[in-house]
């Protein structure tokens, strides 16, 4: 007979968080196997299909050969596309070497944390932050440093908090605008009063992630690193999961000081090296190619943002901000917090989330894994039809609670 032995697990592994969205998620894929009707609003993923035209270049790039190894910072025909794009979506010039493309913006964060941050270093998260950012920066044995800012500041940083949380060990700024959970939007005049303060730290880095750069509900976007006093100083991270729903495809890149990119791509070798020959070939083409579709996926959002925020602003106890970008709400549900339907009590937005997928069948995403334990994140990224019957639900199932 033999015996199981169980196997001795890194301390890094045990102490590391589960990813709260993917964890919603298959919470809520297996209440659906049990035959029960879940609207699933956890995860971050666009429900349209990749447009037909980039799917196409994929197809011919297989035709053509394109199976085989990749250099390890990205086929030099998508890296002279990001270039192209860098310069006219964004007003940032960097030359081919400056580009490395991965598997995933988040491969590209974690390429940067290793390469900028050791033991006893500091990074500063501007919070509410995408729930891998502070794992990430843990996994080098650096220090996560959030920033809070809550609904009543419409979820975005002051210069005077950041100047506040900035030591001699601080070794990079991390946010991302559009900001996944909040869908808040810097605005030009709120990054340059964040650049001057960063400009006046030497050896301090930021990172902007800007993946959800073509959601975006304002007049223009606005790159940090299109500021002259911080554009060598900063890193811009983005991909082309969210813009042109190609999560499946795994590609995210950035652009970066020269002697950064060359550390990432060090990085990178030992991991996964290059990512897939076929999908670089079909991402190139969908930065130089028509941007129609993407463009109608950001008007689609744009409508279902109003449908929601209609029928959230109504819901009584609900802190609900006007989302200017990617495919989220974020409300603060602190005033739900002690109370409870006779069986369940909500002590926390963890509670409330449990509460709202086992009775109201709607999965939703608890705020503490974003550091924001008063909120909860709800995807729009599905049809209207779902949104009117997932928040009619919450509706229904909140009114419960006393």
């Amino acid at each position: 007979m033999s015996s199981t032995v169980s196997p001795h697990l890194s301390r890094l592994v045990q102490n590391m968080q589960e990813s709260s969205t993917l964890r919603m998620a298959q919470l809520s894929r297996d209440l659906s196997a049990q035959g029960h009707h879940v609207i699933n609003l956890s995860i971050g993923e666009p429900d349209f299909t990749t447009p037909k035209h980039i799917c196409e270049a994929a197809k011919k790039a297989l035709d053509e050969g394109y199976t085989k190894y990749t250099p390890v910072p990205g086929l030099p025909e998508l890296r002279q596309a990001i270039v192209t794009k860098f310069k006219r979506d964004n007003d940032l010039e960097f030359d081919i070497n400056q580009i490395v493309v991965s598997n995933g913006a988040k491969q590209t964060i974690a390429n940067l944390s290793l390469a900028l941050l050791d033991p006893g270093d500091e990074a500063i998260l501007f919070s509410p932050y995408w729930v891998s950012y502070f794992e990430i920066v843990r996994m080098t044995g650096a220090t996560p440093v959030p920033v809070y800012a809550g609904v009543e500041q419409d979820f975005k940083v002051q210069p005077d908090q950041l100047e506040a949380a900035i030591t001699d060990k601080t070794r990079f700024v991390l946010f991302s605008s559009p900001c996944n959970p909040t869908g808040s939007v810097y605005t030009r005049e709120e990054l340059e009063a964040l650049a001057a303060v960063v400009a006046r730290h030497e050896g301090v880095y930021i990172i902007s992630d800007e993946i959800y750069e073509y959601i975006n509900f304002t007049d223009r976007h606005v790159s940090i690193g299109s500021l002259p006093s911080v554009k060598d100083r900063t890193i811009t991270v983005n991909g082309f999961a969210k813009g042109f729903a190609m999560t499946g495809w795994r590609l995210g890149y950035m652009g970066a000081p020269p002697e950064i990119a060359k550390a990432c791509a060090k990085i990178q070798g030992q991991f996964t090296s290059g990512a897939s020959a076929f999908g670089q070939k079909a991402a190139a083409h969908a930065l130089l190619s028509d941007l129609g579709p993407t463009r109608e996926m950001c008007a689609a959002f744009r409508h279902r943002r109003e449908v929601c925020y209609e029928l959230l602003s109504k819901i009584e106890g609900m802190k609900v901000n006007y989302p200017q970008g990617a495919f989220y709400f974020f409300p603060d549900i602190s005033a739900f917090f002690g109370k409870t339907d006779g069986e369940t009590v909500i002590e926390n937005s963890d509670d409330f989330c449990e509460y709202l997928l086992h009775n109201a069948h709607v999965g939703t995403v608890a705020g503490t894994g974003f550091g924001a334990p008063n909120c909860f994140r709800l995807s729009y990224a599905a049809s209207e039809e779902e949104l009117r019957e997932a928040i009619e639900r919450i509706g229904n199932a909140l009114a419960r609670l006393k």
